[in-house]
């Protein structure tokens, strides 16, 4: 018979799936209890992201941490336990004429989790990475002991849980600042690339616009290769709305959000149905350029809409590939890995790319530097990891990264492995993995 606390655990990509211990608690006297009682602990927050670095031999679970303390309105600075997620957030501060800063392409992942990923957004470009927003975080240590960390207090131990993937203890509250807007909306334009020259050059004269994302069809081959579309925006001011938006530009009208009942079968998404869906979503588009007003929920997280997506992929699941490459090495690197990925066959109909901004020096454990990053989900079957380490060589080839959150198949050696963090009581399957060089 089971332990009553293990059960079966996993993250967004359902890959992989372990049974281990989670707990959560919402008295720090019973975590610190937690912690002192288990030789490994690892925190997770609600799971959202896609690989192993959540998933220890005993997970502590921060959704129990759910309350906002503080929100100082006048400065737009909020503070919270670790287990809000940024859907809460926003709930809360958009209707005062606040935004975060930088979000992720998902509103349901934890601000422990946003700090422990050092998450980015549509504009590193122009706003750098979540951390930068930070004033400062309440950590539980090894010893059971919570240390408030900050640039100016116990600054090492702030830098290095930035961005530290859980490794340097548990997160237990944060502080951080918002950003001020007009409207709940955002003005964009979208505009077509035929192929990869066309969407580098809209990302370079793009780069005075705050947000900037590319939609890229991947399995594209010869003249086509890097089809795509772009879409940047700015926060929309209140004068430039359109008359329907301009009554109540702060509130948002609750959609109806689908749900997907059940796992897809493993035949329903293959190479066939993947391309069908690339050439609908390259041609719904019917004119070069279209401009419009959006609300934030649409521009920033059209996933969230669709309630468990992820069990489109089937019950063995699906990883999410993101590596990043130098900005001068960009266009021919995203070649090679565009050509690899359509030659495979494993394609991906979710396929990102982004352009990032000038790296934080202090923040050394944070994924992004000055380049270009591409983001692709791709189906759990028997070829996936010979494509992963082919990918992987070419990002090696060409000095890029893997992005943590993300990772939960890539060799070592891309990893760029964390600093400052190790601790034998702060371990997750994603650290024993990389540093055992193993595959789960």
């Amino acid at each position: 018979m089971k332990p009553n606390f293990v059960k079966k655990v996993t993250n967004w990509g359902n890959f992989p799936v372990v049974e281990k211990e989670i707990r959560s608690e919402d008295q720090y006297s019973k975590i610190k209890e937690f912690v002192l009682n288990h030789n490994e602990v690892i925190a997770r927050g609600n799971g959202r992201c896609y690989g192993d670095s959540s998933l220890g031999e005993s997970i502590f679970s921060t959704r129990k941490l759910n309350k906002f303390i503080t929100f100082d309105r006048l400065n737009g600075i909020i503070e919270c336990e670790s287990g809000i997620l940024l859907s809460e957030v926003l709930e809360v501060s958009v209707p005062q004429g606040y935004f975060l800063y930088v979000t992720p392409g998902t509103k349901f992942i934890s601000v422990g989790g946003a700090v422990a990923s050092d998450v980015h957004g549509k504009n590193h470009h122009a706003e750098g990475c979540f951390s930068e927003y930070v004033i400062d975080f309440k950590l539980m240590n090894e010893n059971g002991e919570i240390i408030t960390c900050s640039r100016e207090e116990n600054s090492d131990k702030f830098w290095a849980t930035i961005g530290g993937m859980g490794l340097t203890g548990i997160i237990l509250s944060v502080r951080f600042k918002l950003k001020n807007i007009e409207s709940a909306y955002i003005r964009q334009e979208s505009i077509k690339a035929e192929n990869l020259d066309e969407i580098f050059r809209l990302f370079e004269e793009s780069e005075s616009w705050m947000y900037t994302v590319a939609w890229i069809d991947c399995l594209q081959k010869g003249k086509n290769i890097g089809r795509s579309i772009l879409m940047r925006g700015e926060h929309a001011f209140q004068h430039e709305l359109p008359e329907k938006f301009k009554n109540n530009p702060l509130r948002l009208k609750k959609k109806l959000s689908p749900t997907i009942p059940f796992y897809f079968p493993d035949f329903v998404l293959n190479t066939l149905t993947v391309k069908f869906f690339n050439f609908l979503y390259y041609k719904k588009q019917a004119k070069k350029e279209v401009k419009s007003f959006i609300d934030y929920d649409t521009f920033f997280y059209p996933l969230d809409f669709v309630n468990d997506w992820n069990k489109i992929y089937g019950k063995s699941g699906f990883i999410q590939y993101q590596m990043m490459i130098p900005k001068e090495k960009g266009r021919e690197g995203m070649q090679r890995i565009l050509e690899t990925i359509a030659k495979s066959g494993n394609g991906s109909f979710l396929a990102v790319l982004k352009l990032y901004g000038k790296e934080n020096p202090e923040a050394y454990n944070s994924f992004p530097f000055e380049g270009y990053s591409l983001a692709l989900d791709f189906k759990v079957n028997k070829k996936l990891k010979k494509l992963v380490d082919q990918l992987d060589a070419i990002v090696e080839e060409y000095n890029g990264k893997i992005y943590l959150t993300k990772d939960s198949m890539s060799r070592s050696s891309l990893t760029n492995y964390l600093k400052n963090v190790e601790n034998p009581k702060f371990v997750s399957l994603q650290h024993k993995r990389i540093l055992n060089n193993t595959t789960v």
